[in-house]
């Protein structure tokens, strides 16, 4: 990524050029990309292509001012954490459910390496996570605005991620490159039993510290208190609030797709 490209980037989440490599900037960023760029499923089923490759994912949410989900946030992000100068690894995971794992490498998070040898697990693509970043040196419980969190170790020598007590995803360790979760993604966005393809789901943290999620016509806001809202919209008003709330400029109102 060029210079001009990263300023672009940096224009795109609000944050400033970071003096250094370090952790505390690397808190920034991750902060303000959960803010700025949603979480959102929406081009599976608007019959957009979701191409795995770091220019066409910068594409996509700097120029075209969109989200997206794991593969891509994630994806997106490493190459503007790598063009900063920190070191970067991409880290397949499967998400639990109960105790059912998903496919592997049903989501992928980062593996971030500050310059002062710091290592840290990034997440700007999981929906509601941890504010920061979580490091990975750290055995005990990590005090997050998004919750407590813990990383712990597992047999075959991966990690488990846990929120509240509730494990969240088994982590490998090896890192990866972005073409090795094309089967995953594939899956994700074409498979029935794939939870992307049955609901539409744009979501991004609050700059409270809240959140604010649309589901189809569902819009649920949350405080830093937890305090919870919901309102069913109008069909007139989706549009609006994909624009005011979220930054999205649609078209049309996204349905979700063969319904």
């Amino acid at each position: 990524m060029d210079e001009t490209a990263v300023d672009a980037y940096l224009r795109r989440i609000g944050a400033d050029r970071p003096a250094a490599p370090d952790s505390a900037a690397l808190r920034t960023l991750h902060r303000r990309h959960l803010v700025a760029v949603p979480f959102e499923n929406l081009s599976i089923h608007r019959g957009e292509d979701i191409v795995l490759d770091e220019k066409a994912l910068r594409a996509k949410i700097v120029e075209g001012r969109r989200g997206g989900f794991c593969y891509e946030l994630n994806g997106s992000f490493a190459s503007l954490l790598r063009a900063l100068g920190y070191q970067v690894g991409l880290l397949g995971a499967r998400v639990y459910s109960g105790e059912r794992l998903s496919i592997p490498h049903s989501h992928m998070t980062l593996r971030v390496e500050a310059e002062d040898g710091s290592r840290w697990l990034a997440d700007v693509g999981f929906g509601k996570h941890s504010t920061y970043p979580l490091t990975l040196d750290e055995p005990g419980d990590q005090q997050d605005p998004g919750g407590e969190f813990r990383i712990e170790e597992a047999d075959e020598g991966d990690l488990v991620v846990l929120m509240d007590g509730n494990r969240e995803y088994r982590l490998e360790r090896r890192a990866r490159a972005l073409a090795d979760f094309e089967g995953a993604c594939w899956y994700n966005r074409t498979s029935p039993d794939s939870h992307f393809t049955r609901s539409l789901i744009c979501s991004r943290l609050a700059e409270d510290g809240g959140r604010i999620t649309l589901s189809g016509r569902q819009l649920v806001t949350t405080d830093a208190d937890g305090a919870r809202s919901e309102r069913h919209l109008a069909e007139g008003e989706v549009l609006d609030v994909y624009r005011t709330r979220f930054g999205l400029e649609l078209d049309r109102e996204p349905q979700v797709k063969g319904a």
